[in-house]
């Protein structure tokens, strides 16, 4: 055997408070890789419910990663939550019509961060709010209850309100070779037969393992 299907919506025989959620995610505007998962206990397979001000004619993504683990709570806010910001009111006047939609700021008008990214291997703590456009790296950690407010760079670890870093999880040099290793992007059977090098932080073995 070669790990959990991917194609599962819960790949732990009657716990269903995991869910591998690229199996139930609707929204085009979500992708999510493979092994990616969302534990919580008030129905897992609604990850979407945690998605904010996400609509569709705006068109900003978010994309995660494979191999992520999302605790209960994660959300992450998206642009349609932004309000023009250059007149004296930031109220939206225009939502309520009846004469008021004439103020009706133009796309420009309104702050617009992009896409929103997770990398792969990334660790969300309980509770933690990802803010629009912000780019997770790939092996970071986000503390339970942050706020992040702008990029993680990889392998970082962060918390806080704004979340900053805390610590890197390795020298730079090793970042680099990690990065470039990019083990989740393996075949299960390759990542299986190496999962010790890589669950137990080995870097010679990942070394080797990247080359055989």
């Amino acid at each position: 055997m070669y790990g959990p299907d991917p194609t599962e919506k819960h790949p732990m025989d009657g716990f269903p408070q995991i869910c591998f959620i690229k199996n139930t995610i609707k929204n085009r505007n979500i992708i999510v890789g493979d092994y990616t998962y969302y534990d919580d206990p008030d129905n897992s397979e609604d990850f979407e419910r945690n998605v904010l001000y996400h609509f569709p004619f705006i068109g900003d993504r978010l994309i995660i990663g494979k191999f992520c683990a999302l605790a209960r709570g994660v959300r992450f806010i998206m642009n349609g939550a932004n309000h023009r910001m250059s007149g004296i009111s930031t109220y939206p006047f225009q939502i309520f019509g009846r004469g008021w939609d004439d103020v009706t700021p133009t796309p420009a008008d309104l702050p617009f961060k992009g896409d929103t990214r997770v990398g792969n291997d990334v660790w969300i703590g309980y509770d933690s709010l990802i803010m629009p456009g912000v780019t997770v790296g790939n092996g970071a950690i986000i503390a339970a209850r942050s706020v992040v407010v702008s990029d993680v760079p990889a392998y970082a670890i962060v918390g806080g309100n704004p979340a900053t870093v805390i610590r890197f999880r390795f020298p730079d040099s090793v970042i680099a070779e990690l990065e470039g290793i990019a083990w989740w992007d393996w075949p299960a059977e390759r990542i299986t037969r190496h999962l010790k090098a890589i669950a137990e932080g080995d870097i010679d073995a990942l070394r080797t393992a990247a080359t055989t």
